[in-house]
């Protein structure tokens, strides 16, 4: 009877030993899983580039338009490359003369004056070949087929003609025999409105050609 005492005292005090240190070991595991941090990656912070807005170049859109004493005719570049854009505006009959010249700058180029006739009036364009262009150089308006822009044309009132100019880009000096726009700066070019009885009688165009 002792001897099965003592085998239950001492299997008892075995088991007690076991269940303690399991959870010795259960404590200990479950502390070092709570105070351990996980190791999380570390992110890379997000960073942008800054813009650098003095090297972003603006595309500058070609021109489209002449200046009025560019082409006191036609405003779009375009058209004033094309001869029928001059003939649309005569409002008479006309012809056209083809004259080869030689380019002042090369002597192996030949380049082309076209004049178009209508009347007492004609318009000289000169055409270099290398360039393509049609450039009005001389302009001589003795009657009323053919008008400016802004309705600039033979037998326009002097009051009237001197109001348009002024609202363009201009240098004016009047007399009462003629009114002369002419530009500011750059190439010289000249726009003669010659007077009689306070109304225009003749206009006369001398552009810049080079």
């Amino acid at each position: 009877m002792l001897t099965l005492l003592c085998n239950s005292f001492n299997y008892r005090y075995a088991l007690s030993l076991r269940l303690l240190a399991l959870l010795f070991f259960v404590h200990s595991v479950a502390t070092a899983c709570t105070t351990e941090q996980p190791q999380d990656e570390e992110e890379a912070p997000t960073t942008r580039q800054p813009i650098d807005t003095t090297a972003v170049k603006t595309t500058r859109r070609a021109a489209t338009t002449i200046d009025f004493l560019g082409n006191p005719f036609i405003a779009s570049i375009a058209q004033s490359n094309s001869l029928s854009a001059y003939f649309d505006k005569i409002q008479d009959d006309f012809w056209v003369d083809a004259d080869a010249i030689e380019n002042l700058h090369r002597s192996d180029v030949t380049d082309t004056i076209y004049t178009i006739r209508f009347g007492n009036s004609k318009l000289e364009l000169y055409a270099p070949t290398q360039s393509g262009k049609l450039l009005l150089q001389v302009a001589d308006i003795r009657n009323s087929s053919i008008t400016l822009r802004n309705n600039l044309r033979v037998g326009m009132s002097q009051e009237e003609l001197t109001g348009k100019l002024k609202a363009q880009n201009v240098h004016l000096q009047q007399s009462p025999e003629k009114i002369v726009a002419s530009t500011k700066d750059g190439a010289p070019i000249h726009l003669y409105f010659f007077l009689k009885n306070g109304k225009v009688s003749r206009i006369f165009y001398e552009g810049y050609v080079d």
